[in-house]
């Protein structure tokens, strides 16, 4: 089945033989972007940001650039019609009749969805509000890919936000989707993984779980240590976001007890729950996910386009 004119709103909305075609074609992307320079001429990519982004924006925006398409959209909700009250049905099927492609990220939980049914253009989900953020786990399992040579037979410690973290809601739903992944969850009792995204994990395909509260204890048997900061815009009680924020920091010290082919993820951006030291660590890949973001959105609106 061809990606031609799919929407991309929850990981599952693509096979694992799908994935596999957009991480080749991003790879040959990478390695001779000049053949793909002019790919996208002629067509125009929304993006429809109704709250802030820097990497999410930026990686689609110059993915559509460097493919030689155009942008269009908006970086807040007040910088568009949905300030006088228009529904986001409404915008998207606006904005489908002037671009080809959308993006949305947006506060509330389904709103992609949403627009993904009103459009009659591919719509990709951006972020909605605590839910999913389907092209951040793309740009995870690449990295992983790339960096561990493989998807299957992982130990995954994910650190941090587990309630509120898209980003690890999304990606637990992906690779729990390949043999052999265990997933050890890190963090406060107040900020755990929902019941269900619990259930996805025993769903898939002979993954497992454990829940722990202390980093230093599970870092020596990890393969891979995704890191999140917890987010203040997701607390309704400040006293409660203060009291969590520095309750996970990875320094120096903490890494020597990690083995020596663990490698370091983050979503991005940080606050203060990595410690600028650790960027200098070979296992620290955050920033390499970055560039790959780019080239996976690229590979990700070329089969999305069909071009």
């Amino acid at each position: 089945m061809t990606l031609q004119g799919r929407s991309f709103i929850e990981p599952p909305d693509f096979a694992e033989d799908e994935y596999e075609k957009i991480f080749s074609l991003a790879e040959r992307v990478m390695a001779s972007p000049q053949d793909y320079a002019e790919s996208a001429k002629g067509r125009l990519l929304a993006t429809l940001f109704y709250e802030p982004s820097t990497r999410t924006r930026f990686s689609f925006e110059a993915a559509m650039l460097k493919l030689g398409g155009q942008v269009m959209g908006f970086s807040g909700e007040n910088s568009s019609s949905a300030a006088k009250g228009e529904s986001i049905s409404d915008t998207v099927r606006t904005v489908a009749c002037y671009a080809d492609i959308a993006v949305i990220r947006h506060p509330k939980e389904g709103s992609a969805r949403v627009a993904a049914m009103a459009a009659g253009i591919p719509i990709v989900n951006g972020g909605d509000g605590g839910h999913q953020h389907p092209t951040q786990t793309l740009t995870d399992l690449m990295t992983i890919r790339s960096e561990k040579g493989r998807l299957t037979g992982l130990k995954v410690g994910l650190c941090g936000d587990l309630k509120f973290g898209r980003t690890v809601h999304s990606l637990v739903r992906a690779l729990c989707r390949y043999e052999g992944i265990e997933f050890i969850l890190i963090s406060p009792e107040e900020l755990r993984v929902p019941d269900y995204v619990k259930a996805e994990i025993r769903r898939g395909c002979g993954s497992v779980y454990r829940e722990v509260e202390r980093m230093q204890d599970v870092l020596p048997e990890l393969d891979i240590l995704y890191m999140t900061r917890v987010q203040k815009e997701r607390f309704f009680n400040e006293d409660d976001y203060v009291r969590l924020k520095d309750r996970y920091v990875l320094d120096a010290v903490k890494m020597k007890l990690a083995p020596k082919d663990m490698i370091v993820m983050h979503p991005l951006p940080r606050v203060n729950e990595i410690a600028t030291e650790v960027d200098a660590d070979p296992r620290a890949v955050y920033f390499k996910q970055v560039r790959n973001g780019m080239y996976a959105r690229m590979a990700l609106i070329l089969s999305l386009l069909g071009v």
